[in-house]
């Protein structure tokens, strides 16, 4: 799914695939945290709660980023 954001940002709006990608992170924050861990694959590389923490974060950073960094002139 971050694929998706990553061509949408490459081939058309880059705020549009920010936001994708941010979402996937989000999505992904609360799969870490309802999986069990023998469940949560390649998502349980430390605490479950620090995980969670750090997909936020950068979720959120990056719809923020995406939201606040004006339009620049051609």
């Amino acid at each position: 799914m971050t694929i998706a954001g990553v061509v949408v940002a490459a081939t058309s709006d880059w705020r549009n695939g920010i936001r994708i990608i941010s979402g996937v992170l989000g999505f992904a924050a609360v799969l870490r945290l309802a999986l069990p861990e023998k469940d949560a694959g390649m998502l349980a590389v430390r605490h479950r709660f620090l995980d969670v923490a750090i997909l936020l974060a950068l979720g959120i950073t990056l719809f923020v980023l995406a939201q606040t960094i004006p339009d620049q002139p051609v």
